[in-house]
């Protein structure tokens, strides 16, 4: 069965913040390339993800 949205989101939420933790170059204003990737992964997910729920709320 595939992931679900909520799901994959919530996986791109904990290695986004794994990678934080971890990184020595990651601050709260700039990340590296990796760290770059993650957050954008992460953003474009919990976008759809919430994008979602409201249209389900209409």
């Amino acid at each position: 069965m595939a992931e679900s949205l909520y799901d994959r989101y919530m996986k791109a939420r904990a290695a986004n913040r794994a990678h934080g933790e971890t990184c020595t170059r990651c601050s709260p204003d700039a990340r590296c390339d990796r760290g770059q990737r993650l957050y954008e992964s992460f953003a474009r997910l919990q976008d759809a993800y919430l994008a979602k729920q409201k249209q389900k709320r209409g």
